[in-house]
């Protein structure tokens, strides 16, 4: 495990970026996992099909809320076919701590729930 990593996803955990909502939101959407109660909502501003600002809100573990966070910054002024393309993998290495397989809905919350109030589809897979 990389400790500068660690030590950035707790800063982002106990500093968050983007936090709040957008009252002026192009998509927001908002998702949970029932069996341990994370919760996250996405709200994205975008301007020629790219994501010109980016919130989030929610509760649950730092890995979660910390993911949300580094997702949020990572989108600023991508295009929505980036978005589209990059999966659960590519998100994990991005954040580039070691998630066991049990946690990985909590690392991938945030991209599930940005992916499908972008795009309308709820068939995210949770793999690894």
């Amino acid at each position: 495990m990389n400790v500068d990593q660690m030590e950035l996803v707790l800063d982002h955990y106990k500093n968050p970026r983007n936090s709040g909502t957008l009252s002026n939101a192009d998509f927001s959407h908002e998702e949970g996992i029932p069996s341990c109660g994370d919760k996250i909502r996405i709200d994205i501003k975008v301007s020629d099909d790219k994501i010109v600002e980016a919130k989030f809100c929610g509760k649950g573990c730092a890995i979660s809320q910390a993911a949300a966070s580094i997702l949020t910054e990572m989108i600023q002024g991508m295009d929505l076919n980036s978005i589209k393309d990059m999966d659960g993998q590519q998100f994990l290495e991005t954040l580039g701590v070691n998630i066991s397989p049990i946690r990985y809905k909590c690392a991938l919350l945030a991209l599930k729930v940005l992916k499908t109030g972008v795009f309308g589809d709820n068939s995210f897979e949770y793999e690894h």
